[in-house]
């Protein structure tokens, strides 16, 4: 009889807990989710956004800019799909 008690107050806890996560789940979710970031729409001659990136020198790992360049020499941006990747 007391085991039967205890079993059953057990399945009346996780029930509430497990109806509290479902209630609670979407709203930490919703908390969590960063904003999407606004896809740029560059067409061909538009100027290229600043970023950043980092580059290991041979020696140590340095940060590196676009802005860093802008009216001092042409960048010339190069994307290899793969590259490195062994596939």
């Amino acid at each position: 009889m007391k085991v039967k008690r205890i079993v059953n107050s057990a399945r009346v806890m996780f029930l509430a807990y497990l109806s509290f996560a479902v209630m609670v789940s979407p709203q930490l979710q919703a908390e969590n989710k960063k904003p999407e970031p606004q896809i740029m729409k560059l067409k061909i001659g538009d100027t290229a956004p600043d970023f950043k990136l980092k580059y290991f020198d041979g020696t140590d790992l340095k940060e590196v800019s676009l802005s860093q360049y802008r009216g001092k020499s042409n960048v010339v941006l190069g994307f290899y799909i793969f590259a490195f990747t062994g596939g």
